[in-house]
C-alpha cells in the first residue's frame, strides 16, 4: 500500500469516527426513547386514501378498495400514505437515509440478477425518496406484527420475531459498515447460497419459491397472456378489468415514449433493444395500493420470436414526500424535473438493490411520468401463509438484513450507526411503535370497512387478482 493510498484509508476512517460521534451527539436533540411515540396525522386513513384516488384511473378505485379491505394485512400494504402522515407528525432521530418508503414483508423478494443469479432484496421503489432511517424500519415491524397476527401466531411470539428482526437489522448495518464501501456496494444476498443456514420450514419455502422463479420468464409468460388474433398474429389474450387493451390514442403515445426511454438505458442495452419491435401491449392492474395508477406491458419479440415483456408502470410523487414532508436535497428535486419521477425511482432502485434490472429507464407519456423495467423476469415473492413461526421470524430478519444492507450505502449511514448505538434503546422504542401502529392500522381498517357500508366509497363486487 502506498503512502498516499494509507493516508486516504486514514481520512475515511476519521471521517467515519466523526460521523460516528455527531450520531451520538444527535441523542441530545432527538432522544432515542421519543421514537415510541406515536402521533397520528389529524387527517384520517380514508380520507388520505381518497385523495390519492383523484390522480388514478377512476373505474379502478372500487378495485383498489376492494383489495385492500380483503383483510388487515393486505389493508396496510396499501397504506404506505398514511403511514407517512403519521410518520411525519411523530418524533424522528433526523438522520436521513435513502428509504425504499414501502419496506412491508410482500415488498421483499427473490429476483434474477443480470447474470442470472436469484437475490434475495428488496423488490418495490415506488416511493424511494430520502428521510429518516427509522420510517422504513418501523414500516418493516409493523408489517410483521400486523401479519404475524393475520397468520395467528402467538402474540409472545411475535413479540420476539419483532426484536430479533431489529437487532438482525442493527448487527447487519454495523457489520456491513466495518467493510469497505466497496464491499458493502457488491454485497448481495444469494439465497440459495444459504438456505442450508435457515430454519427448516424456511428452507423449503426458499426452495419453492426459487423454482417458481426460474420458471417465471418472458417466455413463460408471453406463452400464457397471447392468443392468435383476427390477422393471424399473436396478440395479448383480454382478461378485464386486469389486463385489457389500450385506445389508440395512448398506445400511439406509449409506443413514442419508447424511443424516450431507449435513450434512458445504457447502450448496450439500447443496442439489444434495437432487434425487438413492439407486438403489443395492454393496460395491467398490479398490486394493492398501487391499483388505480397506470401500468402497462409492452411486448416485444426478437429476430427469432423471442419475447421480451417490459412493465411500464406510472411514477408520482413519493409519499414520503407528498405525505411525510421530507424536503428531498437539490439535486433529486433537479433529477426529478428534469426527467419526471420515474428518473427517482430509478435511481432509488439502482442505490438500494444489491444488483438492478439491465432494462431499468424511463419515459414520459400522455402527460405522466413512468418507469420501465421487465416483467416478472424470475421473480419470485415469498409466501408466508401457511409458514411455521419459526420461519416467518427467519424470513423477517432476513428482510431487516437486506433493509441494513440498503441503508448502508448512504453517506449518512456512519451518522445512523453513532444514532443507534448498541441499539437496545432503539429496539424497544421501535416495538413500542410498531405495536402502536399496528393497533391504529387496524382501526383504520375499520373504519374503511364502515365507510363501504356506508356508501361513502365505492368497492368493487370482487376483488379479482
Amino acid at each position: 500500500m502506498s503512502n498516499q493510498s494509507l493516508r486516504e484509508r486514514v481520512i475515511d476512517i476519521e471521517d467515519a469516527e466523526q460521523d460516528v460521534a455527531r450520531g451520538r451527539a444527535l441523542r441530545k436533540m432527538a432522544p432515542r426513547r421519543s421514537l415510541a411515540q406515536l402521533v397520528p396525522s389529524s387527517r384520517s386513513a380514508t380520507e388520505i386514501l381518497s385523495e390519492q384516488n383523484r390522480n388514478r384511473v377512476p373505474e379502478l378505485v372500487p378495485l383498489r378498495f376492494a383489495r385492500m379491505l380483503t383483510d388487515p394485512f393486505s389493508f396496510y400494504r396499501g397504506t404506505a400514505a398514511v403511514m407517512a402522515a403519521d410518520l411525519a407528525t411523530s418524533p424522528s432521530s433526523g438522520v436521513q437515509v435513502l428509504c425504499s418508503g414501502d419496506a412491508h414483508l410482500s415488498n421483499f423478494g427473490i429476483y434474477a440478477a443480470p447474470d442470472r443469479e436469484l437475490i434475495f432484496d428488496l423488490n418495490d421503489f415506488d416511493e424511494a425518496a430520502v428521510a429518516p432511517a427509522e420510517w422504513d424500519v418501523k414500516r418493516l415491524i409493523t408489517s410483521a406484527i400486523v401479519g404475524g397476527r393475520h397468520a395467528g401466531y402467538p402474540e409472545k411470539s411475535i413479540r420476539t420475531l419483532a426484536g430479533q428482526a431489529i437487532i438482525a437489522y442493527r448487527d447487519g448495518l454495523q457489520t456491513i459498515l466495518d467493510m469497505s464501501v466497496l464491499d458493502r456496494y457488491y454485497l448481495r444476498f444469494e439465497p440459495e447460497r444459504y438456505r442450508h443456514q435457515v430454519s427448516g420450514c424456511l428452507e423449503k419455502v426458499i426452495n419453492r419459491t426459487a423454482r417458481r422463479a426460474r420458471k417465471r420468464t418472458s417466455v413463460r409468460v408471453f406463452e400464457r397472456i397471447m392468443a392468435p388474433g383476427a390477422d393471424g398474429g399473436l396478440q395479448l389474450r383480454e382478461d378485464p378489468p386486469v389486463l385489457e387493451h389500450l385506445d389508440i390514442d395512448l398506445e400511439t403515445a406509449l409506443i413514442e415514449s419508447f424511443q424516450e426511454y431507449l435513450a434512458t438505458v445504457p447502450a448496450d442495452v439500447a443496442l439489444l433493444l434495437s432487434h425487438f419491435r413492439v407486438t403489443d401491449m395492454a393496460r395491467r392492474i398490479v398490486g394493492v395500493g398501487s391499483v388505480g395508477t397506470r401500468c402497462y406491458l409492452v411486448i416485444l419479440t426478437g429476430p427469432a420470436g423471442e419475447p421480451l415483456i417490459l412493465q411500464v408502470k406510472e411514477a408520482s410523487t413519493s409519499v414520503l414526500e407528498q405525505y411525510g414532508g421530507v424536503q428531498q436535497p437539490s439535486p433529486l428535486l433537479a433529477a426529478a424535473q428534469a426527467s419526471g419521477e420515474g428518473r427517482r425511482v430509478v435511481s432509488g432502485q439502482r442505490v438500494l438493490q444489491a444488483m438492478s434490472d439491465v432494462f431499468l429507464g424511463t419515459a414520459r407519456a400522455d402527460g405522466r411520468d413512468f418507469y420501465v423495467r421487465q416483467f416478472q423476469d424470475m421473480k419470485g415473492t415469498i409466501e408466508t401463509e401457511g409458514m411455521s413461526v419459526t420461519a416467518f421470524g427467519d424470513y423477517v430478519s432476513a428482510c431487516a438484513l437486506a433493509l441494513a444492507r440498503a441503508h448502508a450505502q448512504s453517506a449518512n449511514a456512519s451518522v445512523l450507526r453513532g444514532y443507534v448505538g448498541n441499539g437496545e434503546k432503539v429496539s424497544a422504542a421501535l416495538i413500542e411503535w410498531s405495536y402502536s401502529y399496528a393497533d391504529k392500522s387496524l382501526e383504520d381498517f375499520y373504519q374503511l370497512r364502515a365507510a363501504a357500508k356506508a356508501g361513502e366509497i365505492e368497492v368493487a363486487d370482487d376483488p379479482a387478482r
